[in-house]
């Protein structure tokens, strides 16, 4: 009888390797082939340092690989006994086709698991010192993708305006034409906004406007990298972090700037 091995569909969290889950880096370093989206940073594939690596990843409609050729890659090494981690920026289950290759796994009859990891929807805005609900400001949050404008017009359509904090991923490119049909649905030009990119990196960079002025093409942002859209009186809100090279560790597992 054939030995069958297994697949761990694994999140890795929005860049930085220090957000990578316990699990993830376990998964990794057992791993006989990486398959890795687009977004993963080369640190995190550092852990995973006896397993073939192979890049599949997506980014504005240009595809290394079919999402149907992932699911073949993923049953044929699992057929043949190996350990195969599907390796995934943010969480593998927020706008990541996780559940397609669950289910393709799944009826194919191959064991396995999903580790969780940390998705941008919450990450990118609270690294940025956005917290996406707030007492007295935010409730509740809506997460949806950016990257189709009918399925983006579908989404928010029963939202009241101004209701409720909105993080948009995958829309960076869109950012314009996001917010030109959140006015149009009755948002106030008013509304805080803000932008974040590279969330977690040595390169995060973070604008803070208004819904207008995101509508008038006015943010100042190198977009070439993952973008993360707030928009919500959250988005004014003047938290300030300390940045990764702003803190160290010292004796007695404390924090000090420096």
């Amino acid at each position: 009888m054939a030995v069958i091995g297994h697949v761990s569909l694994v999140g890795a969290g929005p860049g930085d390797p220090g957000l990578l889950t316990r699990t993830a880096i376990a998964r990794l370093r057992a791993a006989d082939l990486v398959l890795y989206d687009a977004l993963i940073d080369e640190r995190v594939l550092k852990y995973a340092r006896r397993a073939q690596r192979f890049f599949v990843g997506k980014r504005a409609g240009r595809h290394a690989v079919t999402q149907t050729a992932i699911h073949a890659l993923m049953i044929r090494a699992a057929r043949r006994g190996r350990c195969v981690v599907r390796l995934k920026g943010g969480d593998p289950f927020v706008f990541g086709r996780g559940g397609e290759e669950a289910l393709a796994l799944q009826h194919a009859g191959i064991p396995y698991d999903v580790v969780p990891g940390v998705t941008s929807a919450v990450a990118a805005p609270e690294l940025a010192g956005i917290p996406v609900t707030h007492r007295g400001v935010a409730s509740a949050f809506f997460v949806v993708s950016g990257h189709d404008d009918a399925a983006f017009a579908s989404a928010i359509a029963g939202l009241e305006p101004n209701g409720v904090t909105v993080v948009v991923l995958m829309g960076l490119g869109r950012s314009a034409a996001i917010a030109s049909h959140l006015i149009d649905r009755g948002w106030s030009r008013g509304t805080p906004a803000a932008v974040v990119v590279d969330a977690s990196r040595s390169r995060q960079q973070a604008w803070r406007g208004t819904l207008n002025q995101l509508a008038s093409d006015g943010v100042e942002v190198d977009a070439r990298g993952a973008g993360t859209i707030v928009v919500g009186q959250v988005a004014a809100m003047g938290l300030s972090t300390a940045s990764a090279r702003e803190v160290r560790r010292v004796a007695g597992g404390q924090y000090v700037r420096g």
